[in-house]
């Protein structure tokens, strides 16, 4: 898997676990790469996204998407991350992490944008500059390390991917639903 597919999923995952509650909690679903804990040492976004990418900055060598079309994500994405969406808690996660995502481009002045990746018409762009305002320094940093792409690359790819992956999960005009969503994994 590339990692700017890690990144991209790796971004739904964590603002999945991050919107339950506000912050991540423990114990947390997040298996065997690291541990999701909340106000400790430790529980901090580049702790999630360890645990959710496997631990291993940079990225695993993981299968290419498509290698087999009988696949699923949970196949493609090994370690935690794979785990999480994989399992009984995939549409949690793809519907959460959407949902997450979608509400801080609205509160960050970019949800005109957001919204057209949800709706059925064309999407808008996302320049970069606006990309790293939404989802913060933190954030950007921490996916940037644990896949192993530069910051302004990692900017200028999630700029270009991210409204198609999220125009991909939503392709009856609205977020799915639970059940929508793990029917996708």
């Amino acid at each position: 898997m590339s990692p700017m597919m890690m990144a991209l999923l790796g971004l739904l995952a964590y603002k999945a676990v991050k919107s339950k509650g506000g912050e991540p909690a423990a114990p947390s679903p997040v298996p065997s790469g690291g541990s999701v804990t909340a106000g400790q040492q430790g529980g901090e976004i580049g702790d999630i996204l360890g645990g959710l990418l496997g631990g291993k900055p940079g990225g695993a060598s993981a299968p290419t998407v498509g290698a087999n079309p009988n696949s699923s994500l949970k196949d493609v994405l090994p370690g935690g991350l794979g785990e999480l969406l994989g399992g009984a808690a995939a549409g949690t996660a793809l519907s959460g992490g959407l949902g997450a995502l979608i509400k801080e481009f609205q509160q960050r002045g970019l949800g005109q944008a957001a919204q057209s990746w949800v709706g059925t018409g064309p999407n808008q762009k996302i320049a970069s500059n606006d990309l790293a305002r939404a989802l913060g320094t933190d954030t950007i940093d921490a996916l940037s390390k644990h896949t192993g792409v530069g910051r302004e690359d990692l900017l200028s790819g999630l700029s270009q991917h991210l409204p198609n992956l999220v125009d991909q999960l939503s392709p009856n005009g609205r977020l799915p639903t639970e059940e929508e969503a793990s029917r996708m994994v």
